[in-house]
């Protein structure tokens, strides 16, 4: 059996940048085992399998240990793929998820990913959280991920988090946020649950973000920052219950995967 695979910088401008997904179009479904050890050969926090339906494509997420409900770079670099790499003739795309239905749409250069937003719920700090972290929390939220608000932008960008404390602290997934002299807000995401040390740009984590900035700073439009050591800029538009996320890809590498 022979696969297509590409290998698709998210959030980028250029390759070597944002963050890297791998994407493996189908003509019908593989089996679970097979697909999870596909994504764990191919080692990245994510890869993205997609099939045709009668709307638009069944889009399934996998990192390296297991299915994950929501991907907002893989999904932007499936989009990417569909758009400029199959002849698809068509600017929206309508993805069938474990989240619902995404809508992503492409307006010149840019691909514009409409998810339901994951407004977070404060919540008390975690025990052993700030040392974990490093960093003096201001306050925390949660919804899937929880949200750590620090003082100051440095708190965000200079935090050197002891990643084995923080993977026994549950749910095993954080943004780390402030907000930002230069941005709206700058974050760094880390996710032990699923054995990424630090995510490079997560679509996902600004579903739960950017409500939270959104209501603080009384603005519908944020353009945010990840600063990991690959970086990448998310434009989030609030829109009710929804956020569009709005970025570029850039194609690093295509080849053949063979079973």
């Amino acid at each position: 059996m022979r696969l297509p695979l590409f290998h698709v910088d998210a959030f980028a401008i250029r390759p070597l940048e944002g963050n890297p997904a791998a994407i493996v179009p189908l003509d019908h479904w593989l089996d679970d085992e097979t697909l999870l050890n596909i994504a764990r050969e191919n080692n990245l926090s994510e890869t993205a399998f997609f099939v045709p339906n009668e709307t638009g494509f069944h889009l399934r997420w996998f990192s390296p240990t297991t299915e994950i409900p929501l991907c907002g770079h893989a999904t932007l670099a499936s989009a990417y793929v569909i758009f400029n790499e199959l002849g698809y003739n068509k600017d929206l795309i309508h993805f069938e998820t474990l989240s619902g239905e995404l809508i992503v749409l492409k307006k010149d250069d840019d691909i514009i990913m409409d998810f339901p937003t994951k407004a977070p719920k404060p919540c008390t700090i975690p025990d052993g959280l700030e040392e974990a972290l490093g960093v003096k929390i201001k306050e925390t939220y949660q919804n899937h991920f929880v949200l750590c608000v620090t003082h100051r932008e440095a708190d965000v960008k200079n935090a050197k988090p002891d990643h084995k404390a923080l993977s026994r602290i549950k749910p095993g997934e954080f943004i780390l946020t402030a907000k930002s002299q230069t941005y709206d807000f700058v974050s760094r995401c880390f996710a032990p649950a699923h054995g990424l040390e630090e995510d490079p740009v997560t679509g996902a984590a600004h579903c739960v973000s950017a409500p939270y900035w959104a209501d603080k700073l009384g603005k519908a439009t944020l353009r945010a920052r990840q600063v990991s050591k690959r970086g990448g800029d998310v434009t989030c538009v609030l829109k009710g219950n929804r956020v569009e996320l709005m970025g570029r890809c850039a194609l690093f590498m295509k080849g053949t995967i063979t079973l």
